[in-house]
């Protein structure tokens, strides 16, 4: 079930919108970024937290004492190797996703081989 939030970012002044997605939440914005951007929206890469084989580390650059942020590898759509960078609160907000680099998925293809 897929609900839409609606918040004042006061500093900014404009309409934010959280989207919900089951155990997933991201900003509409980034989404839209997103998909520009990198060619797929975050409702598309769900499913590579789901992969078996899905890689995880913490992300020391882009957490904080208020946030720890992790990027994620794994497979979505049973073919495409995707990196997100995510962190966890109520739920897991996505804050990106792309296409992994050749380094990214040969560690991924590695450690899946060696699994």
């Amino acid at each position: 079930m897929l609900f839409v939030h609606k918040a004042q970012n006061l500093w900014y002044n404009f309409l934010v919108m959280t989207v919900v997605n089951g155990k997933f939440e991201w900003d509409s914005e980034k989404d839209e970024i997103n998909k520009s951007k990198h060619g797929f929206s975050f409702s598309e890469i769900l499913d590579m937290f789901d992969d078996p084989f899905f890689l995880e580390r913490y992300d020391t650059e882009h957490s904080s004492l208020e946030e720890d942020r992790y990027i994620g590898l794994g497979e979505s759509g049973g073919a495409i190797i995707v990196m997100s960078a995510y962190t966890e609160r109520e739920r897991t907000r996505i804050i990106s996703a792309r296409l992994a680099t050749e380094t990214e998925r040969k560690l991924y293809y590695d450690k899946r081989a060696n699994y």
